[in-house]
């Protein structure tokens, strides 16, 4: 389990990066924060395109910034989605957090500014596909 300081560090980095979103189609604006095996944390924003198939999502922003630094495992991750409604990561972002996590890696999503729920990543995604 995350300590509470942690958690926190975590919400506050997903709410900062929520707010530097690009967004100008959707208007959904999305922020992660990760926490890497060192205790380090990455934020990442959505990132959308007039393309649409080539707009990043804020968790896989967070994860790729994590991994170009030299980390390639999380420890936890908190989403926090505009509005009340939850976050909860896309198929494409459960697959790319599998690949640095395991199943008992703690997601935390934001319901809302002060409301959220913890997951594992095996609950969010119980049969990832692993090439070992």
């Amino acid at each position: 389990m995350v300590e509470e300081s942690i958690l926190k560090e975590l919400i506050k980095g997903a709410r900062l990066a929520r707010s530097k979103a690009y967004a100008p189609y959707s208007g959904y604006k999305v922020g992660a924060a990760v926490l890497s095996s060192d205790g380090e944390i990455y934020t990442g924003c959505n990132i959308e395109n007039a393309s649409y198939g080539l707009s990043n999502c804020a968790e896989r922003t967070a994860i790729f910034k994590m991994v170009s630094e030299g980390k390639c495992e999380i420890k936890a991750m908190a989403i926090i989605g505009s509005g009340d409604t939850p976050a909860f990561p896309c198929g494409a972002c459960r697959q790319v957090i599998s690949e640095f996590a395991t199943g008992d890696t703690e997601i935390i999503v934001l319901y809302s500014e002060d409301k959220y729920q913890v997951y594992t990543l095996k609950d969010l995604l119980p049969h990832t596909f692993k090439l070992d």
